[in-house]
């Protein structure tokens, strides 16, 4: 599906509010909204990454603090340097019970033996495997299932 890039004016130091404000349209209204952002430091101005003009202008409209969307489209070529990786956020913990959700081991139950935040990755053993083998995978490639009790007491 083919999207664009259109430029919200806002009032200065109100970007968070008119994102959000945007944000609530979009869901309210199930509009063509794939993406909204403030890059960090351009005051005054968000952007609304959407299918249509119409579906960004129907986003923004009634919205507080909102001035207006600047005519033309915006390059991805163009905005691409304010934006960054986002760094995944996962809470999981040494002997959490986790159900892997992508790979080979697809569905699998399995017990997390050691996390590395810093690479993004989680050792587990697979709870149905006869002899138990480590086994790496990514951090977002699995999901707890279960907290394991102790490390909750302690």
């Amino acid at each position: 599906m083919e999207s664009h890039i259109f430029t919200l004016r806002t009032t200065a130091n109100r970007e968070d509010q008119v994102l959000d404000f945007v944000s609530a349209n979009v869901d309210k209204k199930g509009l063509a909204v794939f993406s909204l952002f403030r890059p960090h430091g351009l005051r005054g101005y968000v952007f609304i990454e959407a299918r249509a003009r119409a579906d960004a202008e129907e986003a923004s409209m009634g919205v507080p603090y909102a001035r207006g969307i600047l005519s033309g489209e915006v390059e991805y070529s163009e905005v691409e340097h304010m934006l960054e990786q986002a760094k995944i956020v996962v809470d999981i913990r040494k002997n959490d019970i986790v159900e892997i959700i992508a790979g080979p081991f697809k569905r699998e139950k399995a017990r997390v033996v050691r996390v590395d935040e810093a690479k993004e990755d989680v050792v587990v053993e697979l709870l149905e495997a006869a002899v138990p083998i480590p086994i790496t995978v990514k951090l977002d490639s699995v999901k707890v299932i279960r907290r394991d009790e102790e490390e909750e007491n302690e």
